[in-house]
This record gives structure tokens, sequence and C-alpha cells, in this order.
């Protein structure tokens, strides 16, 4: 039997105690907005830390209650990541869409954060390279536009209509902007107003909008998408159709300088933590499926329909590689959206520590394309 296997095991000695509680945060930097206070980020402890102890007492971990952060949702559900960290405690934090984790990184209420490229774009542009480094890739693909097709049946058709994406500046927010202006709309990327009016909304509550008629499509990650999908909605845009080989990078690891200096042992087993998550998740589709499921559930207290967590989780893969091509352009999409200036990514990617745990594992090591240290 393997260690991960005798880690599932003993799930039910694995306490996750999920409360209430919101994230106190120090400034905003998500290309102008606020950070999202509206939900409150659910605060987890993964379970008992036992083993050698490392340089810090406990590491906060950040992530999303969505699919396309299957890595942590998985590992930290099955006591992976409490199990490489030894003795030192994981403690995790959930949030709803990037802009607000990354404020939450900038005031010390986490560490290490799962996130997509566009708001660690702009935190480490908006820090001037101080803030963050992103460590590892995570999942790419796993995000779609999907409208009411009896509203819209065409790109065309988009023109009057009103469209969610999870919070301004979030990549889906960016990756919706940046194909409306490439198709000749107009939209101001503040307010949203314009020839397609861009309406943010969180997650949780996307499925209802689109129900009630207060949206008409929305630009969303998995398995949102699959959810409207379930609810009638047709698939529009599937994110990969705009990529070559339909390979980009939907979430990055991403990790405080200040942490990083001052653990880098811990970063080092968060890393290995996820190298054997994902090196589970692949071999075991089926089961991963199923434990993503459930961690939701912990999470979001409802688990999802089979059918629509079987089309979510087709729509998208998890990857070690960054694929740290693709950064730039996202970088040249929030550009073209008016989010941000045109941006100076040199140094964003330290991939020492990933290449580390690559080799020992006898896996390839992967590239950060000229940004970052190899």
């Amino acid at each position: 039997m393997s260690a991960l296997s005798r880690i599932r095991n003993r799930r039910s000695f694995i306490t996750a105690g999920t409360g209430l509680a919101l994230v106190g945060l120090l400034s905003a930097c998500g290309y102008g907005s606020k950070a999202d206070t509206s939900a409150a980020a659910a605060t987890q402890a993964s379970g008992s830390a036992t083993g050698a102890k490392l340089s810090a007492d406990t590491v906060r971990i950040g992530y999303f209650a969505n699919l396309t952060h299957a890595t942590p949702l998985i590992g930290i559900q099955n006591g992976q990541f409490q199990k490489d960290l030894g003795a030192t405690d994981v403690k995790t934090q959930i949030f709803n869409a990037g802009p607000s984790e990354i404020e939450a990184l900038n005031s010390g209420a986490v560490d290490i954060a799962w996130i997509g490229p566009s708001p660690a774009i702009n935190g480490y542009v908006k820090s001037a390279g101080s803030a963050l480094k992103i460590i590892s890739g995570a999942t790419t693909g796993g995000a779609e536009l999907v409208v009411d097709p009896a509203k819209i049946k065409s790109v065309a058709d988009l023109k009057g209509k009103k469209i969610a994406t999870p919070q301004l500046a979030n990549t889906q927010d960016v990756a919706l902007l940046n194909f409306l202006s490439t198709k000749g709309f107009k939209v101001d990327a503040k307010s949203g107003k314009g020839d397609v009016s861009v309406i943010r909304t969180d997650n949780s509550l996307t499925p209802t909008a689109y129900e009630s008629g207060a949206v008409d499509g929305a630009w969303v990650p998995e398995p949102t998408a699959s959810k409207l999908v379930a609810e009638g909605a047709k698939v529009l845009v599937d994110e990969k159709s705009l990529w070559p080989g339909g390979k980009f990078v939907s979430t990055n690891v991403i990790v405080s300088q200040t942490f990083l200096k001052a653990h880098p042992d811990v970063v080092e087993a968060v890393l290995k933590a996820s190298v054997d998550t994902n090196a589970w998740i692949t071999a075991n589709p089926a089961a991963a499926r199923t434990d993503a499921n459930a961690a939701l559930k912990t999470l979001t207290k409802k688990e999802l329909p089979t059918s629509v967590l079987d089309a979510a989780w087709a729509e998208l893969a998890v990857t070690d590689d960054p694929l740290a091509a693709s950064l730039q352009t996202e970088a040249d999409h929030a550009v073209t959206a008016g989010l941000l200036a045109k941006p100076d990514l040199s140094g964003i990617y330290d991939l020492t520590l990933l290449n580390k745990v690559l080799k020992a594992a006898g896996r390839p090591t992967v590239s950060a394309a000229g940004l970052g240290t190899q």
C-alpha cells in the first residue's frame, strides 16, 4: 500500500474544522479593485501535525473552493500536505477570487496561495517585484464563457447583454475583457459598463443570478461553468480554444517573498506536497474527482451532482509546470483590457525549489521562460 493510500485510509482521524473568518486586509491591489469582503473566508486547520519540525510552526495556505484549485482541495483534505509538512501546522483560508487573495498575502494573512495568473501579475507589478514569486504551476484549462442560448447564439449577440465574472481583475474577468476588446466591443474595464455589461458576481451567487435573469451568461472557472450548463446554459467560448495547443495557465502557486526568504524549507515541503498530490490525481482520476467533491462539500456544505462534476473535471488538468510562456500573454491581455500598463515581469518566477523537488522525484524540470530563476 502506498504512503498516500495509507493517508487516505486514515482520513477519519484527520480533523478539518472549518470556521468563518473575514480576511483582514490592509490594501487594495487588484487593478484598483477592493478586497472581496462580501463573503467570509473559511479558515481550516488540516489536522494534527506530527513528525520533524521545520523552520515555521505554521504555514497559512490560501485557495478557492473551485476545481481549478484541485491540488489543495484534494491534498489538504486527504492529509498529503500535512504529511509532507511534518510538525508544521497547515492552516488554510478560502477565497472567492484572486485580487482579495493577493491582498491577504500582502497583509500577511496567508503565506502561500493557489491563484490565477492575472492577480499574480498585478500583485507583482504593483509591488515593484517585491511582494511575491510564482513558484509552481497548478492547473491548465477549466474556464468557459457560458450563455443563455435563448438570448445569445453568437458572439455578435453579446452586445447589450450582461455577463458575469468572479471579481474585477480576476483571471476570468481579464479573459472576458480581452476577448470583448478583440471582437470590437467597447467596455470600461473598471465600471464594467459598455457595449456589454460586465457584472462582477461571486461564483457562489452566479448560478442564482443566471437563473433569475440578472445575468445572461458568465465567464467563470469550473465547476461554476458546468453548474450553469446544467441549468440550460451553453458554452459559447471554451477558453482552451483561444490558446495554442489548448494550453494556458489557469492556476499558479505563489509565495510571499518574505516567507520564502525566512522559510525555504517550508516552501519546499509545500511544493513536495503539491507535486505528490498532482501525481496521485493524474494516476487516479476517478478517485480524485470523488475526493475533490468531498472537499467541496466540506468547504461549501454542498457536493456537485455527478453530471456537473464529470463535465467540469474534463475541462481541466493539473500540472506542476507553470506554463510560463503563457504568462506574458496573460499580461498582454490585461493591457488590452485597460487594467494594466505594459508590465515588466522579469523575476516573477522562482522555480528553484520546485525543480529541486521534481529532480528528487525523477521528474523533468520546468522552465521560467526567461522570467525568473530557473
